[in-house]
C-alpha cells in the first residue's frame, strides 16, 4: 500500500502547504481552503474552531492507534486467520522475524517477567529487568522504550488532573528511542526493530500530546509514525501482537467517523475500516499476544464501555485484566466503574471501598487522582440511596485529594456540584449556594456550570443524581 499520497495531504493539512491534489468539494474542506495555498494552515500552538479540533482529535488519535501496533503490518494486506482458529492461535513471537531481536527466548522470558511487574505497578522490579535488557542490548531502542512504559504507567493514574511532572522525563526516553532507531536505520542494523520502535515512540508521544489536548502535536507525531508503518518487509500473520494495530485501526477507522461525522471526508485518504473485523483481531491479541495483550484488552474494555456499550463484554475484559494484573490500580478502578455504569451498585461500592483501603495502605499505583474517582462514585451511590450526609463526605474527599492539582478534572468539578446538590436536599441552602458558586469558577465539565446556575435559581430537590 502506497501511503505517500496520504502523507502529502496530511502534511498539507498540518502545515498549510499546497498539495497539487484537488480535495473533495465539501463543506469540511472548503472551510480549510485559502486562495494562496489551497489550504488554511492550523495554528502553531493549539487548534481553533470545531473543524480543526476534530481534525486534531482524528489524526492525533487515529494515527496513534494506527502506529501503535500496525507498525508491524505488511505493505500487502495482512492475511486474516478464520475465527475458528482463535483457540489454537499460537503465542506471539513463537517464530523469530528477520531483522529483529524480539524472538530471542531469553529476551522474551525477561520481557514477560518485566511486563508482569509493570502492569502490576511494581515499577522498581520492572526497571531492574529493563536495566538487564539495556546491558545486553546497549545500543538498541528496546530498553529506553520499555523504561518509558514505566513512566507512562506512572502518568496514567494522574492523567485526569493533567499532572505534567513526568512529561519531560517521558519525552526524553522517547527521544532516546528515536535517536537509537535512526542510528540503526542508518547502519541497516535490525531494520525491523528500528522501524517498529521509532514508529511506536512517535505513537506514544502522540498519545500523551492528545491527553494534554495538544492536538496539532499529536497529529504531527501520528504523521511521523505513519511514514514507517508499511516499511516493515517481513511479518508473521500468525503473530497475535502484530494484529493489534490492524485491529485498532480497523475498528476506529469506522467508529470515529460514525461518532464524529465531520471527519468523514478525511477517511477518503485512508483504507476502509471494519469494526467487526477489528474487534476480532483485538480479541486475538488480548488472548494470544505477548507485548501488547494487556493494551489490546484495555482497548476492548474502553470500546465496550464507551463506543458500543455491552455489559457482558465489559465485564469479560475487565475481569481478564483484573485476573492477570490484580495489583493494577487503574484496572481496579475501571472494574468498579464497569459495575457502576450498569447499575450493579453494591458490587461497585465494594470495589471502590477496596480501592480506598489500598490507598490508605499506600500501595503502588493508588495515586490520589485515581482514588478520587472511587470516592466520587461512592458519593454517587450514597446520593442514589439518599444518604446525603455521607455522600458529602465522599465528595469533600474528592476535592481534598485533587486540591494539589491546578486543573479541575471532571471528578473535582462534579464532586463540587453534587456536594451542593446534597446540601440542598438536606435543606442547607447557604452551604449549597457556596458550592454552586465554586463550580462557576471551575472548568466546565459535562455542563457542570449550567447545572450550578440552574440550582442557584431553583434549589435542587427530588431530581435523580
Amino acid at each position: 500500500m502506497n501511503l505517500q499520497p496520504h502523507l502529502t495531504v496530511i502534511d498539507s493539512l498540518l502545515t498549510g502547504t499546497p498539495t497539487g491534489r484537488r480535495l473533495p468539494d465539501c463543506a469540511f474542506f472548503k472551510s480549510l481552503r485559502t486562495k494562496k495555498s489551497g489550504l488554511r494552515p492550523f495554528p502553531r500552538v493549539r487548534f481553533a474552531g470545531p473543524n480543526a479540533s476534530f481534525l486534531g482529535v482524528f489524526l492525533g488519535s487515529l494515527l496513534w492507534f494506527f502506529s501503535l501496533g500496525v507498525t508491524h503490518a505488511q505493505a500487502q494486506p495482512v492475511p486474516q486467520p478464520p475465527s475458528s482458529t482463535a483457540q489454537s492461535f499460537p503465542k506471539a513471537w513463537s517464530r523469530p522475524i528477520e531483522g529483529s531481536i524480539l524472538g530471542d527466548p531469553l529476551l522474551l522470558a525477561q520481557s514477560d517477567e518485566a511486563l508482569s511487574y509493570l502492569y502490576n505497578m511494581k515499577f522498581e522490579q520492572a526497571d531492574s529487568i529493563f536495566d538487564r535488557i539495556e546491558s545486553r542490548y546497549p545500543n538498541h531502542p528496546i530498553a529506553p522504550f520499555l523504561k518509558s512504559l514505566t513512566l507512562w504507567w506512572k502518568i496514567l493514574p494522574t492523567v485526569t488532573v493533567h499532572d505534567t511532572s513526568l512529561d519531560k522525563a517521558y519525552f526524553a526516553e522517547m527521544d532516546e528511542v528515536i535517536e537509537r532507531s535512526d542510528k540503526m536505520l542508518k547502519r541497516k542494523e535490525y531494520p525491523f526493530d528500528a522501524a517498529f520502535f521509532k514508529a511506536a515512540a512517535h505513537g506514544f508521544r502522540g498519545r500523551l500530546h492528545s491527553d494534554r489536548e495538544s492536538w496539532l502535536r499529536a497529529a504531527q507525531e501520528g504523521k511521523s509514525a505513519l511514514q514507517y508503518i508499511f516499511k516493515i518487509a517481513e511479518t508473521d500473520p500468525q503473530n497475535a501482537d502484530l494484529l493489534f494495530g490492524v485491529g485498532v485501526y480497523r475498528y476506529f477507522a469506522e467508529a470515529i467517523p460514525e461518532r464524529y461525522p465531520l471527519v468523514r471526508p478525511i477517511m477518503l485518504f485512508f483504507p476502509d475500516g471494519n469494526k467487526a473485523r477489528g474487534l476480532e483481531q483485538l480479541e486475538l491479541t488480548a488472548r494470544h499476544g505477548r507485548f501488547v495483550s494487556a493494551e489490546a484488552a484495555y482497548f476492548l474494555l474502553q470500546i465496550y464501555t464507551s463506543f458500543q456499550p455491552e455489559y457482558l463484554k465489559s465485564v469479560e475484559f475487565v475481569t481478564l485484566l483484573r485476573e492477570r494484573y490484580p495489583q493494577n490500580a487503574l484496572f481496579h478502578v475501571m472494574e468498579g466503574r464497569v459495575y457502576f455504569r450498569w447499575g450493579q451498585w453494591e458490587r461497585a461500592s465494594a470495589i471502590f471501598r477496596a480501592v480506598v483501603e489500598n490507598h490508605s495502605k499506600k500501595l503502588s499505583g493508588y495515586e490520589d487522582p485515581l482514588v478520587s474517582q472511587a470516592q466520587y462514585y461512592l458519593g454517587r451511590q450514597d446520593m442514589l440511596s439518599r444518604n446525603d450526609q455521607l455522600a458529602i463526605t465522599h465528595f469533600l474527599e474528592v476535592i481534598k485529594l485533587e486540591q494539589p492539582y491546578a486543573y479541575d478534572s471532571f471528578f473535582r468539578s462534579n464532586a463540587t456540584l453534587r456536594a451542593g446538590m446534597a446540601y440542598d436536599r438536606l435543606g442547607k441552602r447557604s452551604e449549597a449556594v457556596a458550592f454552586y458558586k465554586k463550580v462557576l469558577k471551575q472548568e466546565d465539565q459535562s455542563n457542570s456550570r449550567d447545572r450550578a446556575r440552574k440550582y442557584l435559581k431553583t434549589p435542587y430537590g427530588s431530581h435523580i443524581p
